[in-house]
Protein backbone atom coordinates (compact mmCIF):
# COMPACT_ATOMS: atom_id res chain seq x y z
CA UNK A 1 0.00 0.00 0.00
CA UNK A 2 1.79 3.41 -0.96
CA UNK A 3 0.85 7.00 -1.57
CA UNK A 4 1.91 9.77 -3.65
CA UNK A 5 1.82 13.56 -4.88
CA UNK A 6 0.41 13.34 -8.01
CA UNK A 7 0.95 17.01 -10.47
CA UNK A 8 1.20 17.74 -13.43
CA UNK A 9 1.83 22.08 -15.22
CA UNK A 10 2.11 22.47 -18.29
CA UNK A 11 1.81 25.36 -20.95
CA UNK A 12 -0.19 25.03 -24.02
CA UNK A 13 -0.26 27.77 -27.07
CA UNK A 14 -0.83 27.97 -30.47
CA UNK A 15 1.17 28.72 -33.76
CA UNK A 16 -0.96 29.68 -36.12
CA UNK A 17 -4.79 31.54 -35.68
CA UNK A 18 -6.19 28.58 -35.20
CA UNK A 19 -5.07 26.00 -32.22
CA UNK A 20 -5.80 22.05 -33.31
CA UNK A 21 -8.38 21.59 -31.05
CA UNK A 22 -10.31 24.49 -32.65
CA UNK A 23 -10.49 22.80 -36.21
CA UNK A 24 -13.10 20.81 -35.96
CA UNK A 25 -15.42 23.42 -35.07
CA UNK A 26 -13.65 26.66 -37.24
CA UNK A 27 -14.88 23.89 -40.28
CA UNK A 28 -18.82 22.98 -39.18
CA UNK A 29 -17.57 19.53 -37.04
CA UNK A 30 -19.12 19.09 -34.00
CA UNK A 31 -16.17 17.31 -32.07
CA UNK A 32 -12.85 17.81 -30.63
CA UNK A 33 -9.88 16.93 -32.49
CA UNK A 34 -6.46 16.68 -30.45
CA UNK A 35 -8.34 18.34 -27.19
CA UNK A 36 -5.28 19.23 -25.29
CA UNK A 37 -3.55 21.02 -28.53
CA UNK A 38 -5.38 24.48 -27.54
CA UNK A 39 -3.94 28.28 -26.80
CA UNK A 40 -4.87 28.41 -22.74
CA UNK A 41 -1.41 29.33 -22.00
CA UNK A 42 0.21 28.30 -18.30
CA UNK A 43 -2.20 25.83 -16.73
CA UNK A 44 -2.30 23.25 -13.77
CA UNK A 45 -3.76 19.47 -15.17
CA UNK A 46 -3.68 18.15 -11.87
CA UNK A 47 -2.83 17.68 -8.18
CA UNK A 48 -3.99 15.54 -5.96
CA UNK A 49 -3.07 12.41 -3.46
CA UNK A 50 -2.88 9.03 -5.03
CA UNK A 51 -3.59 6.15 -2.00
CA UNK A 52 -2.78 2.54 -3.20
CA UNK A 53 -4.53 0.02 -1.15
CA UNK A 54 -4.92 -3.50 -0.95
CA UNK A 55 -2.24 -4.53 -2.61
CA UNK A 56 -2.97 -2.21 -5.13
CA UNK A 57 -6.20 -3.80 -6.23
CA UNK A 58 -7.92 -0.57 -4.58
CA UNK A 59 -6.61 3.06 -5.47
CA UNK A 60 -8.58 6.55 -3.94
CA UNK A 61 -7.50 10.34 -5.71
CA UNK A 62 -8.23 13.33 -3.61
CA UNK A 63 -7.79 17.13 -4.83
CA UNK A 64 -7.29 18.38 -8.29
CA UNK A 65 -7.93 15.91 -10.91
CA UNK A 66 -8.45 15.06 -14.81
CA UNK A 67 -11.36 13.09 -14.66
CA UNK A 68 -10.48 11.25 -17.87
CA UNK A 69 -7.49 9.47 -16.25
CA UNK A 70 -10.50 7.12 -14.76
CA UNK A 71 -13.72 7.42 -16.38
CA UNK A 72 -14.81 5.34 -19.18
CA UNK A 73 -11.33 4.59 -19.76
CA UNK A 74 -9.36 2.48 -22.84
CA UNK A 75 -6.03 2.01 -23.67
CA UNK A 76 -6.28 3.88 -26.92
CA UNK A 77 -8.18 6.54 -25.35
CA UNK A 78 -4.98 8.97 -24.64
CA UNK A 79 -4.80 12.06 -26.92
CA UNK A 80 -0.80 11.78 -26.61
CA UNK A 81 -0.39 8.23 -27.94
CA UNK A 82 -3.88 6.97 -29.35
CA UNK A 83 -6.32 8.53 -31.59
CA UNK A 84 -6.30 12.16 -31.67
CA UNK A 85 -10.23 12.74 -33.01
CA UNK A 86 -12.23 12.96 -29.45
CA UNK A 87 -15.02 10.74 -30.81
CA UNK A 88 -12.71 7.93 -29.60
CA UNK A 89 -11.54 9.18 -26.28
CA UNK A 90 -13.73 9.60 -22.98
CA UNK A 91 -17.37 9.46 -23.15
CA UNK A 92 -16.97 8.75 -27.02
CA UNK A 93 -18.20 12.78 -26.94
CA UNK A 94 -21.25 11.93 -25.68
CA UNK A 95 -20.34 12.66 -22.15
CA UNK A 96 -19.98 15.73 -20.09
CA UNK A 97 -16.18 16.38 -19.03
CA UNK A 98 -15.18 18.90 -16.52
CA UNK A 99 -11.80 20.78 -17.53
CA UNK A 100 -8.80 19.71 -16.19
CA UNK A 101 -7.57 20.57 -12.59
CA UNK A 102 -11.40 19.89 -11.00
CA UNK A 103 -11.23 19.54 -7.40
CA UNK A 104 -12.98 16.51 -6.30
CA UNK A 105 -12.56 12.69 -5.36
CA UNK A 106 -12.48 9.37 -7.24
CA UNK A 107 -11.54 5.60 -5.76
CA UNK A 108 -11.89 2.32 -7.38
CA UNK A 109 -11.18 -0.90 -6.89
CA UNK A 110 -11.53 -5.17 -7.17
CA UNK A 111 -14.80 -6.17 -5.93
CA UNK A 112 -13.78 -9.82 -7.17
CA UNK A 113 -10.75 -10.91 -9.00
CA UNK A 114 -12.92 -10.19 -12.17
CA UNK A 115 -15.23 -7.32 -11.54
CA UNK A 116 -14.18 -3.98 -10.56
CA UNK A 117 -16.51 -0.61 -9.53
CA UNK A 118 -14.69 3.40 -9.84
CA UNK A 119 -17.08 6.40 -8.75
CA UNK A 120 -15.91 9.89 -8.29
CA UNK A 121 -17.26 13.56 -7.62
CA UNK A 122 -15.81 16.41 -8.49
CA UNK A 123 -16.72 20.32 -9.36
CA UNK A 124 -18.07 20.38 -12.56
CA UNK A 125 -16.83 23.92 -13.50
CA UNK A 126 -13.55 24.75 -13.19
CA UNK A 127 -10.79 26.91 -15.30
CA UNK A 128 -7.21 25.04 -14.71
CA UNK A 129 -5.86 28.59 -15.23
CA UNK A 130 -7.63 29.74 -12.51
CA UNK A 131 -6.67 26.40 -10.77
CA UNK A 132 -6.97 27.20 -6.95
CA UNK A 133 -10.92 28.93 -7.57
CA UNK A 134 -11.88 25.19 -7.72
CA UNK A 135 -11.57 24.08 -4.08
CA UNK A 136 -13.82 27.82 -3.02
CA UNK A 137 -15.97 26.22 -6.18
CA UNK A 138 -16.78 22.96 -4.56
CA UNK A 139 -17.50 23.88 -1.19
CA UNK A 140 -19.38 26.88 -2.42
CA UNK A 141 -21.90 26.53 -5.69
CA UNK A 142 -22.42 22.57 -5.68
CA UNK A 143 -22.47 22.11 -8.86
CA UNK A 144 -21.14 18.73 -9.56
CA UNK A 145 -20.10 15.82 -12.38
CA UNK A 146 -20.79 12.60 -10.54
CA UNK A 147 -19.87 9.08 -12.32
CA UNK A 148 -20.10 5.57 -11.35
CA UNK A 149 -18.40 2.41 -13.89
CA UNK A 150 -18.76 -1.25 -13.00
CA UNK A 151 -16.90 -2.93 -15.20
CA UNK A 152 -15.35 -6.87 -15.47
CA UNK A 153 -12.03 -7.52 -16.87
CA UNK A 154 -9.60 -10.67 -16.87
CA UNK A 155 -7.68 -9.68 -14.45
CA UNK A 156 -6.50 -6.61 -12.36
CA UNK A 157 -3.40 -6.14 -14.39
CA UNK A 158 -5.17 -6.69 -17.81
CA UNK A 159 -7.48 -3.68 -16.50
CA UNK A 160 -6.44 -1.78 -19.53
CA UNK A 161 -6.21 -4.10 -21.84
CA UNK A 162 -9.55 -5.98 -21.28
CA UNK A 163 -12.10 -4.51 -20.16
CA UNK A 164 -15.91 -4.41 -21.00
CA UNK A 165 -17.79 -1.81 -18.78
CA UNK A 166 -20.70 0.65 -18.34
CA UNK A 167 -20.52 4.00 -17.13
CA UNK A 168 -23.54 6.29 -15.59
CA UNK A 169 -22.97 9.83 -14.78
CA UNK A 170 -24.88 13.02 -14.22
CA UNK A 171 -23.85 16.93 -14.28
CA UNK A 172 -25.69 19.88 -12.37
CA UNK A 173 -27.22 22.62 -13.64
CA UNK A 174 -24.91 25.95 -13.74
CA UNK A 175 -26.64 29.37 -13.71
CA UNK A 176 -23.27 30.98 -13.41
CA UNK A 177 -21.86 28.99 -16.70
CA UNK A 178 -25.00 29.16 -18.21
CA UNK A 179 -25.13 25.53 -18.80
CA UNK A 180 -27.85 22.52 -18.65
CA UNK A 181 -27.75 19.77 -16.52
CA UNK A 182 -28.20 15.78 -17.84
CA UNK A 183 -26.94 12.42 -17.37
CA UNK A 184 -26.27 9.69 -19.42
CA UNK A 185 -24.23 6.56 -19.86
CA UNK A 186 -21.35 5.40 -21.76
CA UNK A 187 -20.28 1.43 -22.53
CA UNK A 188 -16.68 -0.17 -23.84
CA UNK A 189 -15.90 -3.42 -24.63
CA UNK A 190 -12.11 -4.08 -26.00
CA UNK A 191 -10.01 -7.36 -25.60
CA UNK A 192 -6.69 -7.66 -26.35
CA UNK A 193 -6.09 -10.63 -28.25
CA UNK A 194 -2.58 -12.59 -30.56
CA UNK A 195 -0.22 -11.73 -27.65
CA UNK A 196 -1.56 -8.06 -26.93
CA UNK A 197 -0.48 -7.38 -30.83
CA UNK A 198 -4.23 -6.38 -31.76
CA UNK A 199 -7.19 -4.75 -29.33
CA UNK A 200 -10.65 -4.75 -31.30
CA UNK A 201 -12.84 -2.06 -29.59
CA UNK A 202 -16.56 -0.94 -29.45
CA UNK A 203 -17.57 2.20 -27.39
CA UNK A 204 -20.52 4.41 -27.62
CA UNK A 205 -22.36 7.21 -25.16
CA UNK A 206 -25.88 8.42 -24.87
CA UNK A 207 -26.65 12.17 -23.49
CA UNK A 208 -29.72 13.48 -21.89
CA UNK A 209 -29.20 17.32 -22.14
CA UNK A 210 -25.63 17.92 -19.93
CA UNK A 211 -24.24 19.91 -22.81
CA UNK A 212 -22.19 17.35 -24.54
CA UNK A 213 -20.71 17.15 -28.19
CA UNK A 214 -23.26 14.48 -29.41
CA UNK A 215 -25.84 13.28 -27.81
CA UNK A 216 -25.97 9.60 -29.37
CA UNK A 217 -22.21 7.76 -30.31
CA UNK A 218 -21.15 4.93 -31.47
CA UNK A 219 -17.37 3.98 -32.51
CA UNK A 220 -15.90 0.47 -33.65
CA UNK A 221 -11.93 0.08 -34.57
CA UNK A 222 -9.21 -1.50 -33.61
CA UNK A 223 -5.10 -0.95 -33.13
CA UNK A 224 -2.76 -3.22 -33.63
CA UNK A 225 0.90 -3.40 -32.67
CA UNK A 226 3.48 -3.89 -34.61
CA UNK A 227 7.35 -4.52 -34.55
CA UNK A 228 6.81 -6.59 -31.25
CA UNK A 229 4.85 -3.80 -29.57
CA UNK A 230 7.55 -0.57 -30.54
CA UNK A 231 4.92 1.01 -33.23
CA UNK A 232 1.15 0.98 -33.82
CA UNK A 233 -1.99 0.92 -36.11
CA UNK A 234 -4.81 2.62 -35.01
CA UNK A 235 -8.08 2.49 -37.31
CA UNK A 236 -11.90 3.35 -36.30
CA UNK A 237 -15.11 4.52 -36.80
CA UNK A 238 -17.82 6.68 -35.45
CA UNK A 239 -21.91 7.93 -35.62
CA UNK A 240 -22.74 10.67 -33.89
CA UNK A 241 -25.87 12.30 -33.46
CA UNK A 242 -25.13 16.43 -32.14
CA UNK A 243 -26.98 16.82 -29.19
CA UNK A 244 -29.39 18.88 -30.18
CA UNK A 245 -29.76 21.01 -26.97
CA UNK A 246 -26.24 22.00 -27.63
CA UNK A 247 -26.60 22.89 -31.37
CA UNK A 248 -30.19 22.75 -32.27
CA UNK A 249 -32.55 20.13 -33.37
CA UNK A 250 -32.82 18.68 -37.37
CA UNK A 251 -29.14 17.98 -37.81
CA UNK A 252 -27.80 16.14 -39.96
CA UNK A 253 -25.81 12.96 -38.19
CA UNK A 254 -21.85 12.71 -38.51
CA UNK A 255 -19.34 10.15 -39.45
CA UNK A 256 -15.98 10.10 -38.60
CA UNK A 257 -12.82 7.69 -40.00
CA UNK A 258 -9.56 7.80 -38.19
CA UNK A 259 -6.26 6.23 -39.32
CA UNK A 260 -2.92 6.77 -37.56
CA UNK A 261 0.32 5.26 -37.34
CA UNK A 262 3.09 5.75 -34.48
CA UNK A 263 6.67 5.36 -35.17
CA UNK A 264 8.28 4.85 -32.12
CA UNK A 265 11.38 5.77 -33.70
CA UNK A 266 13.69 5.71 -30.20
CA UNK A 267 13.05 5.14 -26.79
CA UNK A 268 12.35 8.69 -25.74
CA UNK A 269 10.64 10.00 -29.27
CA UNK A 270 7.61 9.28 -30.97
CA UNK A 271 6.04 10.24 -34.30
CA UNK A 272 1.89 9.50 -35.79
CA UNK A 273 0.87 10.78 -38.74
CA UNK A 274 -2.77 10.52 -38.41
CA UNK A 275 -5.46 11.13 -41.65
CA UNK A 276 -9.46 11.61 -40.58
CA UNK A 277 -12.65 11.72 -42.98
CA UNK A 278 -15.47 13.93 -41.45
CA UNK A 279 -18.69 13.29 -43.08
CA UNK A 280 -21.73 15.33 -42.83
CA UNK A 281 -20.11 17.97 -40.35
CA UNK A 282 -23.54 18.57 -38.49
CA UNK A 283 -23.24 23.09 -38.47
CA UNK A 284 -21.84 23.03 -42.47
CA UNK A 285 -24.54 22.48 -44.56
CA UNK A 286 -22.12 23.40 -47.60
CA UNK A 287 -20.01 20.28 -47.16
CA UNK A 288 -20.55 17.04 -47.38
CA UNK A 289 -17.17 15.80 -46.05
CA UNK A 290 -13.92 17.17 -44.87
CA UNK A 291 -10.17 15.72 -44.05
CA UNK A 292 -7.79 16.30 -42.01
CA UNK A 293 -4.18 15.44 -41.69
CA UNK A 294 -2.46 15.18 -38.46
CA UNK A 295 1.33 14.81 -37.24
CA UNK A 296 2.08 14.61 -33.54
CA UNK A 297 5.58 14.41 -31.65
CA UNK A 298 5.75 13.44 -28.55
CA UNK A 299 9.58 13.05 -26.52
CA UNK A 300 9.61 11.67 -23.88
CA UNK A 301 12.73 12.30 -21.31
Amino acid sequence: NTGAAVWKIEHRHRYTDQSPQGFGFDQGYVGLIEPPFSNEGTRLTNLYWRQRLNDGKATIVAGMLDVTDFVDVYALASPWTGFMNFAFSTGSAAMFIPNDATFGIGGGGMLTDRIFLIGSIANAYTDPTEPFDTVDDFFDENEYFTSIELGLTRGHDRIYLDNAHLTLWHVDKSNRAGTPGGWGAAFNYSRALRDNALMPFIRGGYANDGGSLLEKSLSIGFGYNTFGGRDQLGVAANWGEPNEDSFGSGLDDQYTFEVFYRFQLTEQLAITPDIQYLVDPALNPDEDNLWVFGLRARLAL
